[in-house]
């Protein structure tokens, strides 16, 4: 078999191939994270705007209590101008989330700051905090499932990946024992 024939057939296949296996990947992935914040955002702008339509703290954390250890629900913490907490349904270690005032003063200057947070090794949140006139309202939930999706989606890329070069082999291969050969007329 020519090899410099079959490289010239495999490489840029090789390098094509892997190309739009990783776009694949990173267009999922994406997507799959971008998702993960929308019942955050609904949850933390309607917050905000009952608060400013003058509800108590507590009527916008309403769900039974949240372990942002080992839950997977979504949790609502409502902050006042100063960083505290006026009202919350998640607990994390039983007291109340504390995200970093960072986040609380982004969501002040810009209108929104949406965060993954990771209060402590392995517990990672997706975050959406909303200003309102008294405070801050930030909603988040467990990226766990969404973090095992991803990694179900790497192994299935990296499969097809995988495959994909085995197929690129024999095509390749196939198609240097294919080649017309050079006859000896044509050389110079």
């Amino acid at each position: 078999m020519n090899a410099r024939r079959f490289l010239a057939l495999f490489l840029p296949s090789l390098i094509l191939a892997t190309a739009m296996c990783g776009l694949v990947y990173v267009v999922d992935q994406q997507a799959l994270r971008a998702g993960a914040n929308d019942p955050q955002e609904q949850l933390a702008v309607d917050g905000a705007r009952q608060l400013d339509a003058g509800a108590a703290p507590s009527s916008v954390a309403t769900g039974t209590s949240v372990d942002l250890a080992t839950d997977l629900a979504p949790f609502v913490v409502v902050y006042d101008s100063q960083g505290r907490v006026l009202a919350t349904d998640g607990q994390l270690d039983g007291g109340p989330p504390i995200i970093p005032s960072g986040v609380l003063a982004s969501a002040r200057a810009t209108g929104r700051d949406a965060v993954t947070w990771q209060p402590r090794s392995g517990i990672r949140l997706a975050t959406v905090t909303i200003p309102w006139r008294g405070g801050t309202v930030m909603a988040g939930r467990s990226l766990r499932l969404i973090e095992e999706r991803v990694a179900s989606l790497g192994l299935l890329v990296g499969l097809a990946w995988l495959a994909t070069l085995v197929a690129l082999v024999i095509a390749s291969a196939l198609a240097v024992r294919l080649w017309p050969k050079a006859s000896s007329h044509s050389r110079a």
